[in-house]
């Protein structure tokens, strides 16, 4: 009988993905982990069996596919998408389920960043070379094959989308004025990928006014990504709306010693002067 892995495991496996360099990062495990903070009673096995599945499949449906981006695209659609129904949440968009990795597993649903860890995973057993692009409001992708390309949006079944989807994408969400720019088809590491997954649980803990449950994302977030000064910064001054003085202080004290942004150092001194009194 399967059992659920301790929330010291948990944050172990966490703390492994912050202390490895953004391409040593096991993107769907890491993710699976962070998905187990906020349900520690579920077994993982299940859910591992489940990502080892999908590249299986990927990998028997690609056997005899032609060269080049676009046969892979339709192998990860073949077995993402219509073998497994994985698909946007356009009902419930907003649901938290939705950017949790058990949940999403569980339900066949979830958000674009979300979705698109499980396209990254099954094309990376492959051996294919996919990344998440830096895309405003929307999670892609870029599947590189054989010197092809293709950018997927596995929000809409795994599809391709060409330029001229792209720039009305971008537009629906960036406002008529936003244009395409090599910006936009910028590349973002796997630790970046994940960070974004846990902010949309975040802002809408925050959105709720649940600071508790907003700090403990972070602290999530800070597991994986423990010399990434803003977190740090936000968790001080969440922390010290909750009235926890000492433990605001160790967090902006050590974004103080990670930033060198002089404007923000000289505001959290300032705020930093505040707390200290405070815990006099």
């Amino acid at each position: 009988m399967a059992t659920a892995a301790s929330m010291q495991e948990v944050r172990a496996l966490l703390r492994l993905a912050g202390d490895a360099p953004d391409d040593g990062i096991d993107l769907a495990g890491t993710a699976l982990a962070l998905a187990a903070l906020d349900r520690p009673r579920v077994p993982l096995d299940r859910y591992r069996a489940h990502l080892s599945e999908l590249a299986h499949e990927v990998a028997k449906c690609a056997a005899d596919a032609p060269p080049g981006a676009e046969a892979a695209a339709s192998a990860l659609r073949e077995v993402l998408a219509a073998r497994h129904g994985y698909d946007g949440d356009r009902q419930t968009y907003e649901d938290l389920q939705n950017a949790n990795l058990i949940r999403v597993i569980d339900r066949r649903k979830g958000l674009p960043v979300a979705l698109g860890i499980l396209y990254i995973h099954a094309a990376r057993a492959q051996g294919w070379t996919i990344t998440g692009l830096n895309f405003p409001g929307h999670f892609l992708v870029r599947l590189e094959r054989d010197g092809d390309r293709a950018i997927l949006d596995p929000f809409e079944g795994g599809r391709t989308r060409g330029v001229t989807e792209l720039r009305a994408l971008l537009k629906a969400v960036a406002g008529m004025d936003a244009e395409l720019t090599p910006q936009h088809y910028r590349p973002v590491s796997d630790r970046d990928i994940l960070l974004r997954l846990q902010n949309n649980i975040k802002l809408r803990h925050l959105g709720g006014q649940a600071i508790e449950r907003a700090l403990a994302v972070l602290d999530g977030m800070l597991l994986i990504a423990p010399r990434h000064a803003m977190l740090w910064r936000e968790s001080g001054l969440l922390l010290a709306r909750l009235g926890d003085f000492g433990g605001a202080v160790h967090s902006l004290e050590t974004f103080m010693g990670l930033t060198s942004d002089e404007g923000l150092r000289h505001q959290t001194a300032v705020v930093l002067q505040r707390l200290r009194s405070r815990l006099d």
